[in-house]
């Protein structure tokens, strides 16, 4: 029994010593004072001031964003956006399938029954469009609507 407390003991402090920061981005609404977190290695989608997207899993290094091996200065940011990956696939998913059910009962509808029903192609063609573009939901965070971003490290 004395081992096993030893052992418990020794896993429980060796846990603490490898235990590291995480780090985070603060975005904070300057007239409302509303806050949000995102910690590292969540899905954004960032559009900086040269009009540039970027959209990946980030991490933070010495006050900037590396998102796919790209360096983006937080201070470039014109607006940020959550992307996370199961809003994004069942968009997609659901736009694209739907789509393509669509234009198939729209083919099946015009050779067999009714020949209006070729103009199902027309939403069809709409939804999987739609798809492809994989529309994102969730708020933007924009500079110029006083949303300020800075990164923070959390202690655990």
């Amino acid at each position: 029994m004395k081992k096993l407390t030893v052992l418990m003991l020794c896993l429980f402090f060796v846990h603490s010593l490898s235990a590291q920061d995480q780090q985070a981005i603060r975005i904070t609404n300057q007239t409302t004072q509303k806050e949000f977190l995102i910690k590292e290695n969540k899905r954004i989608l960032v559009e900086t001031t040269d009009g540039e997207k970027y959209s990946g899993r980030f991490s933070i290094s010495n006050n900037t964003l590396i998102i796919d091996n790209k360096t983006l200065d937080i201070a470039d940011i014109q607006y940020l956006k959550r992307n996370t990956l199961l809003t994004s696939t069942l968009t997609t998913g659901l736009l694209v399938y739907g789509g393509a059910i669509t234009a198939g009962f729209g083919a099946i509808i015009g050779v067999f029954g009714n020949p209006a029903g070729f103009f199902l192609f027309i939403p069809a063609a709409g939804m999987i469009y739609a798809g492809i573009k994989s529309p994102n939901f969730h708020k933007k965070y924009k500079t110029e609507k006083d949303w300020t971003f800075e990164t923070e490290t959390l202690s655990q």
